[in-house]
Order: structure tokens, then sequence, then C-alpha cells
């Protein structure tokens, strides 16, 4: 890792999944030394980020630190104005409020314009739960898709499921999504009437937390089972053959 080039770094830096995790057991020591040398970071939570700043570089001085907010409020306009310090030859290090920045997160718009500005990339190994869960689903691995979140609305939310099943099995593709953690119960009861029997859902929840659960059975077998996700970060694969 090289910090003394004059030219600015975009840095990925990857955080846990959850407080319950201490950070030197999911990264490695190459995002700790990032934190210690960044004073900029582009930040999805500004109180997530300062907490995880802490309890990986304890001796930081967090007054030091510059925060830029990125999420669904941010203004476009301000894209390029975080981009700025890139280009005076700052090093700035973006941040999601959980495991990878730039996937299935707010972040990849800075790294669009980090690439247009011709600015280099340098993306730093930490935990996605998104692929912690199909490793550990026994799905296919080879061919996937992450779906983001399903239609709120129970009609499309259906139609969409059923979609989704029909493409895994045309494809033999599994099929990823997320939930609003307190709607994770209802959709697990809502997979069960609208999925065929054989088809495979894997829930992987509280992924790396102590509290972690991963279990993967037919449509039917979670008919019979009970558990529950409310409030829990989960990934949901499904596939049928």
């Amino acid at each position: 890792m090289d910090f003394s080039s004059s030219t600015g770094k975009l840095y990925l830096i990857p955080i846990t999944l959850g407080d319950d995790t201490p950070p030197d057991e999911v990264l490695p020591q190459t995002v700790k030394r990032a934190i210690e040398l960044i004073d900029i970071f582009v930040v999805e939570n500004e109180k997530v980020a300062r907490r995880f700043i802490k309890a990986i570089c304890p001796t930081k001085v967090q007054a030091d630190l510059i925060l830029f907010p990125l999420n669904k409020h941010t203004e476009a306009s301000s894209h390029y104005q975080y981009i700025q310090p890139l280009l005076e030859g700052k090093n700035v290090g973006l941040m999601s409020d959980a495991g990878c920045p730039g996937v299935a997160d707010p972040g990849a718009v800075i790294v669009k314009i980090a690439h247009e500005k011709n600015i280099q990339v340098i993306p730093l190994v930490g935990p996605s739960s998104i692929l912690l869960s199909l490793m550990a689903s026994g799905m296919n691995g080879q061919s996937f898709a992450f779906n983001g979140y399903l239609p709120i609305d129970k009609s499309e939310k259906k139609a969409t499921l059923k979609t989704l099943e029909r493409i895994s099995s045309e494809r033999d593709q599994s099929q990823l999504f997320i939930e609003t953690p307190y709607r994770n119960n209802q959709i697990v009861e809502e997979m069960t009437t609208a999925l065929h029997p054989q088809t495979q859902l894997c829930i992987a929840c509280d992924i790396t937390l102590p509290t972690e659960y991963i279990k993967t059975k037919s449509i039917a077998e979670w008919k019979k089972s009970k558990v529950d996700l409310h409030k829990r970060p989960c990934i949901f694969i499904i596939h049928k053959k």
C-alpha cells in the first residue's frame, strides 16, 4: 500500500457487519493502516463511521477527521465536491455503514466519478454479506444475481418472487435479495406460500456476529420451521432446480 504518491487515491475501506464483531477478527491490517493515515472520508453514516474508526484506531484524533455524508439524501452536486481533495493530491477513504463500500451501497457513485477523473481506486479486503452468504449457502456460486430490495406491495412482491424462482430454474442461477429488517419474518412467510415446495431457500442472518444464523432448506422444510429474524440483517437466497 503506497501512501507516498502526490496523486490522491480513493481507498475503499470495508467495515465490520456489526458492532459485536472485533475488527481484528474480520479485517486485515491494511484496513487499520489506511485509517491511520487517512483523515478524509466519504461515509454513509457519520455516527457509524466515527464509532468504527475509534474501534480500529483508538489513538486517532476524531476532531481531525473530515467526513462527507453520502446517502439517499445527498445532493448529486455534492458528489464532485467530495472528489476535490483527491484532485488536490489527498487520499480519501470511502466507507459503507456495513461491509464493503460500493456493493449494494451508494458509494458506487463516488467510485464512478473517480474513474472519470482518472483517480486510482484501491479496494481493500473485508467482509461482504452478499459473498459470505453465498459461500455458506451451498447454492450456485458460479452464476448468481443480487436483486436488492423486492417491491413492498404484496402482489408485486409475490410476482417478483415467482419471476426470480423461474429465472433461477431456467438459468441454474442463485437469486439473492434483502428486505427491510423489520419485515424479515413477513417475507419468509410470503416465500413459503408463493414458492414451490422444493425450491431451496438460504437465510443468512447476523453474518460474522456472535448470533450468526445460516441455514439452507427447501420451502417445504421452512414451512415447518420457526426462526425469529425481526430487525436482524439478513440475506435471502433462492434456487429452484
